[in-house]
């Protein structure tokens, strides 16, 4: 007995030590690694001094260093992706500054691509939109001013202006082969975010133009007017051309058209930013009470706008027809600098209940219903979509 507990503790002694010995080679390896990588990084930061250096001493024109500076950290965020971006001190206090109404607007959600001012989408009643500005195209020139090397900002900057001014936009279009100006009056953009109406007095229509703090009521008071209606048979969910807004507002309107179930899921690399939504959090069950549902999409539909329609469809609570959306499924959070700048840096993505990502992909319709003609125009009679949504209801 004293024989074989003596050769255990040989035993357990030869084990430590090697795993002391594995530990040791595994901490230097990593420490290697660790300098190898840091040393690269600081070869980098090396390189890029002296590229600088050298614009500043051999470029035909002269350069400013800070601004020069400014544009290497804004193309560093931009190549993440085209919503993270640099706010310089002037563009973060003028975020958070209201104008009261001293510079006025188009009406157009953008973002930037491939060096040029793409539309998200044009917002409904605004004077983008009356002059037939739509989502999906290129902002190339600016009142004759080419866009492309200007930043995001830099454009939207150009776009502002006194109210009441004009501007000339120059666009190109998919489907068009020569570029396409409009002469456009700003205004100041006031965004009504819901319009309702009742369709052959049998379909509730819902037009959902913004994700705005006051949507979800809007949406319920027009609910509550229209199911007073004994004869209404369903309803038509129009998100086309909606770029999104507050994700609680999203939850909330999806919570109006769902028993149970989950809604949607954040995931980001830290903890922190993972969460889950689920429907009854603020309303119990489906306030239309299982009425059929179709819910329009297409390239305007962004952001909280594909959480809710991805969610109805996942949830089979809803028939999605239209246009693919558009694919922007990541949570931005504006993050404060030591310069009073900031920077708006993608922190989590967005995973419908069926575990896919929005993001690049956007969401797919059941029915794909393209738009026709140049005439074409969100709830007018020239509104393909929504006919064809109408007639589904007639059977």
């Amino acid at each position: 007995m004293v024989r074989i507990n003596s050769k255990r503790k040989i035993d357990n002694i030869k084990m430590k030590k090697k795993l002391l010995i594995i530990t040791v080679v595994f901490l230097n390896f990593f420490n290697q690694a660790l300098a190898e990588s840091k040393d690269k990084l600081y070869e980098k930061i090396d390189l890029f001094s002296e590229v600088l250096e050298k614009i500043q001493n051999e470029y035909v024109d002269e350069v400013d260093q800070s601004e020069a500076m400014d544009y290497a950290i804004n193309g560093l965020l931009h190549s993440l992706d085209p919503y993270s971006a640099y706010m310089s001190p002037e563009t973060f206090l003028e975020s958070q500054t209201d104008t009261k109404g001293e510079f006025g607007g188009l009406g157009i959600e953008v973002t930037m691509e491939a060096g040029v001012v793409k539309v998200i989408t044009p917002i409904d009643d605004t004077p983008a939109s009356r002059a037939g500005i739509k989502a999906g195209d290129y902002i190339v020139r600016i009142d004759g001013e080419q866009v492309q090397g200007k930043t995001l900002m830099e454009s939207v900057n150009l776009m502002r202006g006194p109210v009441g001014s004009s501007i000339e936009i120059t666009i190109r279009r998919k489907g068009l082969r020569k570029p396409k100006i409009f002469d456009i009056k700003r205004e100041i953009i006031q965004i009504k975010s819901v319009v309702a109406k009742l369709i052959d007095n049998k379909i509730g229509y819902l037009r959902l133009s913004a994700f705005n703090e006051n949507s979800s009521n809007q949406l319920r008071k027009e609910i509550s007017k229209i199911e007073k209606n004994k004869k209404t048979l369903g309803y038509i969910l129009d998100l086309r051309n909606n770029p999104g807004g507050l994700l609680h507002q999203a939850i909330k309107i999806s919570d109006y058209f769902l028993d149970d179930g989950e809604i949607v899921s954040t995931r980001g690399r830290k903890s922190r930013e993972d969460r889950r939504y689920f429907a009854e959090r603020y309303y119990p069950g489906d306030t239309i009470n299982g009425k059929p549902l179709i819910v329009l999409i297409n390239y305007g539909s962004a952001s909280a706008s594909e959480i809710v329609a991805g969610a109805l469809q996942d949830q089979k609570r809803a028939i999605l027809l239209g246009e693919t959306s558009y694919g922007k499924g990541s949570v931005q959070s504006i993050i404060p600098l030591k310069n009073q700048g900031a920077i708006r840096l993608t922190v989590s993505k967005y995973y419908l209940p069926s575990g896919k990502s929005i993001s690049e992909v956007g969401v797919v319709p059941d029915i794909k219903v393209e738009e026709e003609g140049e005439e074409f125009s969100i709830n007018t009679s020239t509104d393909n979509q929504l006919n064809y949504a109408v007639e589904l209801f007639k059977g």
